[in-house]
C-alpha cells in the first residue's frame, strides 16, 4: 500500500515535507495575488459603477465563465465525499447525474429567456418578469440560498485536519480570513481567484484518483472490499429519498450563482456553451470525487467519513503532490466560499437595503461581513452537518421558488405579482408545518419537499380561478 501504512488517523505534520508546505503556500501566495490583480484591473472609469462590481462589466469570457462556475460549485468536497465514503456511486446519482440535468435545463431553456432583461441579479429579474412583492421574496429567498453555511463548515473542517482543535473554533477562523479578503474586490477579483483555483482542484482530485488506480487496481479491486449497496444506484436509501434529489437538484434553476454568471457573459452564446462545457468537466469531477473516497472507504474503512477522503489522500500521495492537492481541496472551498459571501452581501446591499443605503460600497462591505456572522452561527446550528444543510436549504429553494420561475417561463407576462407572490407564501409555510407536525404511518415517510411542492403548484393552478371568481385585478 505505498510507502506508509495507511491509518484511520493522522497527524499531517509528520508526513508533511518541506516541499509539501511550499507547493502548498506557493499555491496561497498565487490565490491571493491573483486576488489583488484582479481588483487593480478594475476599469478606473466604472469604479462607482454597480454592472462592474456585480457582474465585471457583463465583459465575462468563456474560458472564465467555465473556470469561475465550476470552481464555485464545488465547496462542499467534505459533503460530497462523505456521501460517497458512505453511499459509494449513490453519491454520483444525487450530487452529479440529477445536477447535469438541471445545468442542461438551464442552458438551453432558461438562458434564451433572461437574456432580453438585462438584468443584475435573480430578483432584480423576478422583479422584472413579476413585479416587487415578489421581487423582496425572492430576494429574501435567495438570501437564505447564498448563505455559505456548508462551505464555513468546509473551511472548518479543512482546518480541523490540519490543526486540530474544536470545529466551531477553526469554523470562526477559517470564515473570518474568507471575508476580510472578500472585502478587497469585486466579482472581477472573485473570477481572478477562480482562475487559479479551477485549474487546482480539478487537477488535484484527478491525481488521487490515477494514483489509487495503479496502486491498487481498478473497479474489480472497489467491488471486492464494498458492500454491493456502494454500486447501487439508490444505495440502501429508498427510491423516493433518492429521487427527493433530483427535485434539489432543480433547484439549480434558481441559484443565483448561475444567474450572476449568466448576467456577467459577453453574449448568451458564452453563457450557454459555459455551462456545457462546464458539465463536461463536473462529470468528470464527480467521477473523480466518488471513485476517490470509495478507495478510501476500501483502505481506511473505520475513518471518519467527512474527513475519510483527505486522510486517504494525504496518506496516498508522495512528497509534493500532497501539498499540491491539500491545496486543491482548500482551493475548491475558499472559491466556494468567497464567491457565496460576495453573492448573499450583494443581496442585502442591492435588492434588500433601502433606497438611501442601496448601491454603496460601505452597504455590500458591512452586507458580507453580517453574512459571514450568520453563516458562522447557522453553521453551529447545523452542527457541522454539510448534508443537513443542503437538504434543508434546497429543500425550500426547491419547493417555494423554483416552481412560480418555471411557470413565469413557460407562461411569460401570464404571472402576476401576487400570484408569484401567494404561491410562494404557501409553499413556506406548507413546507415548515411538515418538518414541524409530528407524522405517522405512511404519512411519516413523505417529505416536505414533496408537500412543498405540491402545495405551490396547487397554489399557481387555483388562483387563476380565484382571481375571476372574486374580480380579482392584480
Amino acid at each position: 500500500m505505498g510507502q506508509y501504512i495507511f491509518k484511520d488517523h493522522i497527524n499531517y505534520t509528520q508526513i508533511f515535507s518541506k516541499l509539501d508546505w511550499i507547493i502548498f503556500i506557493l499555491i496561497l501566495i498565487i490565490t491571493v495575488l491573483s486576488i489583488l490583480w484582479g481588483h487593480k484591473l478594475k476599469k478606473k472609469d466604472h469604479k462607482t459603477s454597480t454592472i462592474e462590481i456585480l457582474l465585471m462589466g457583463r465583459q465575462l469570457t468563456l474560458p472564465m465563465f467555465v473556470a469561475t462556475l465550476v470552481a464555485t460549485w464545488y465547496g462542499g468536497i467534505f459533503g460530497v465525499t462523505k456521501i460517497a465514503f458512505e453511499q459509494g456511486v449513490f453519491n454520483f446519482i444525487t450530487q452529479g447525474f440529477f445536477w447535469y440535468i438541471s445545468y442542461l435545463i438551464f442552458a438551453f431553456f432558461i438562458i434564451n429567456k433572461i437574456s432580453p432583461y438585462k438584468a443584475v441579479t435573480l430578483p432584480d429579474l423576478v422583479n422584472k418578469m413579476f413585479g416587487p412583492k415578489s421581487s423582496k421574496l425572492s430576494a429574501i429567498f435567495n438570501f437564505f440560498n447564498v448563505l455559505p453555511i456548508a462551505y464555513s463548515i468546509s473551511i472548518g473542517l479543512f482546518l480541523q485536519v490540519m490543526f486540530g482543535g474544536a470545529l466551531w473554533i477553526n469554523i470562526f477562523a477559517g470564515t473570518t480570513f474568507v471575508v476580510l479578503y472578500s472585502l478587497i474586490g469585486g466579482f472581477r477579483a472573485v473570477v481572478f481567484s477562480d482562475l487559479i483555483q479551477f485549474f487546482v482542484m480539478c487537477l488535484a482530485v484527478f491525481i488521487v484518483l490515477g494514483l489509487s488506480y495503479y496502486s491498487f487496481g481498478g473497479i474489480s479491486f472497489l467491488q471486492s472490499n464494498l458492500p454491493k449497496s456502494y454500486f447501487s444506484l439508490t444505495g440502501s436509501e429508498s427510491m423516493a429519498n433518492t429521487i427527493l434529489w433530483g427535485l434539489i437538484a432543480l433547484s439549480t434553476l434558481v441559484d443565483p450563482n448561475f444567474y450572476q454568471r449568466c448576467f456577467a457573459a459577453k453574449s448568451t452564446i458564452i453563457a450557454k456553451r459555459g455551462i456545457i462545457y462546464s458539465t463536461m468537466i463536473w462529470v468528470v469531477f464527480d467521477i473523480c470525487t466518488t471513485a476517490g473516497a470509495m478507495y478510501a472507504k476500501a483502505i481506511i474503512p473505520h475513518a471518519k467519513s467527512n474527513q475519510a477522503y483527505i486522510i486517504y489522500a494525504l496518506q496516498l500521495l508522495p512528497n509534493g503532490l500532497r501539498g499540491f492537492f491539500l491545496a486543491g481541496i482548500l482551493a475548491t472551498i475558499l472559491s466556494t466560499l468567497d464567491s457565496y459571501l460576495f453573492l448573499a452581501g450583494t443581496t442585502l446591499s442591492y435588492d434588500l437595503a433601502p433606497k438611501e443605503l442601496k448601491n454603496k460600497k460601505k452597504t455590500h462591505y458591512l452586507g458580507i461581513i453580517l453574512v459571514g456572522v450568520i453563516s458562522i452561527l447557522m453553521a453551529l446550528l447545523f452542527n457541522g452537518n454539510i448534508k443537513a444543510v443542503w437538504k434543508t436549504l434546497g429543500s425550500y429553494s426547491a419547493s417555494c421558488l423554483l416552481l412560480p420561475m418555471i411557470w413565469g417561463y413557460l407562461r411569460p407576462g401570464k404571472v402576476t405579482d401576487n400570484q408569484f407572490f401567494s404561491a410562494s407564501i404557501i409553499g413556506v409555510i406548507s413546507t415548515t408545518y411538515w418538518r414541524q407536525i409530528d407524522r405517522v404511518g405512511t404519512w411519516k415517510n413523505i417529505d416536505e419537499i414533496y408537500i412543498g411542492c405540491f402545495c405551490t403548484f396547487l397554489s399557481l393552478i387555483i388562483y387563476p380561478i380565484v382571481k375571476r371568481t372574486f374580480k380579482i385585478t392584480k
